[in-house]
């Protein structure tokens, strides 16, 4: 409950005067007489109504609280919030090439990206992912869907060797863009993830990240892999072996794809950075929310006036009858 007047209710310390006032003019008026002996009056008590006499100024201030609690007006307040939320349209593109095994990422680059996709993908739970994954060609792994729990075990199951071998940068973002193109969602994405250069398919990178661009959708791209030389198994006569491989991220391009749709760059060096960089990402792609406050006001001033007038009303008859005050 609350009041839609509440300055009012500093009327209600004028009750502590008024109280102070009564109690002063009742002892005042207390009358007194000598008598020789008190023996007569010896087991007298004073009767129920000598008590009773003060209950018409009890009434009385008991109906002036509630009267300045009714001039205060007392309301029930019932509040709700109303949203509604739209989702964002996500593809993520993720390079499954052979130098994706390099470990300079933890395990490798392939499974740590798995990794921090799965997360990025638990935390959005409004929006609609789907997946493409890219070497030397690329298919859809997982369509558009809300349901996570399939996207989760797709994305659990890509591993190299899918497809054959090769960085075909164009054709992964092109696929995805093909993902997108039809969505009506305010906001569409794509990230896409490569350790290497363009070397396959009968895309270019920019022509898709023209296409991207001419659809509304931004493209954020991440080169992974570390500066220099990365430990990178390699098929030798022996079987397979660890060899130092360098590192070769075409960034000038994927710098290029994300400046031309509005997107976004980064260089992932370590498990840590990606992860930073899948949380950067995270707060720039807020889904949208519509808050609609309600708010229901309901006057509970009625009952409160009510028994004021009962009160006003049984404390004039009985100062006119029953403890009717003789001069």
């Amino acid at each position: 409950m609350q009041f839609a007047n509440p300055t009012y209710l500093y009327l209600l310390l004028m009750l502590a005067p008024l109280i102070a006032w009564y109690v002063i003019r009742m002892s005042k008026m207390q009358a007194s007489f000598k008598l020789a002996s008190t023996n007569a009056f010896k087991g007298k008590s004073r009767g129920f109504k000598t008590y009773m006499r003060h209950l018409p100024f009890a009434l009385r201030m008991i109906a002036l609280a509630l009267v300045i609690i009714v001039i205060a007006r007392p309301q029930a307040v019932d509040s709700w919030e109303e949203s509604e939320t739209q989702g964002i349209d996500i593809v993520l593109a993720l390079d499954v090439s052979g130098s994706m095994l390099a470990q300079d990422l933890q395990p490798n680059r392939l499974e740590a990206a798995k990794k921090v996709a799965a997360e990025f993908i638990t935390d959005r739970k409004n929006d609609n992912i789907g997946l493409v994954i890219f070497a030397g060609e690329s298919f859809t792994q997982c369509p558009m869907t809300t349901d996570h729990k399939v996207l989760l075990n797709l994305l659990n199951g890509i591993d190299f060797g899918l497809i054959e071998d090769g960085t075909a940068i164009g054709l992964g973002l092109a696929n995805a863009v093909n993902r997108l193109k039809d969505s009506e969602s305010k906001s569409k994405v794509v990230i896409l993830l490569t350790d290497g250069s363009n070397n396959r398919g009968q895309i270019a990178p920019l022509t898709a990240a023209d296409l991207a661009q001419s659809y509304g959708i931004r493209v954020y791209t991440i080169g992974a892999g570390t500066k220099g030389m990365a430990p990178t198994p390699v098929q030798t006569p022996f079987g397979m072996r660890l060899q130092n491989m360098p590192v070769d991220i075409d960034e000038k391009t994927l710098t290029e794809i994300a400046s031309l749709t509005g997107g976004k760059y980064f260089r992932a060096e370590d498990n840590e950075s990606l992860s930073n960089i899948y949380n950067e990402i995270d707060k720039l792609e807020k889904y949208l929310i519509n808050v609609q406050n309600v708010t229901r006001k309901q006057e509970l001033f009625l009952p409160f006036a009510l028994l004021a007038l009962v009160l006003i009303f049984v404390e004039l008859i009985l100062g006119r009858t029953w403890l009717r005050n003789i001069p």
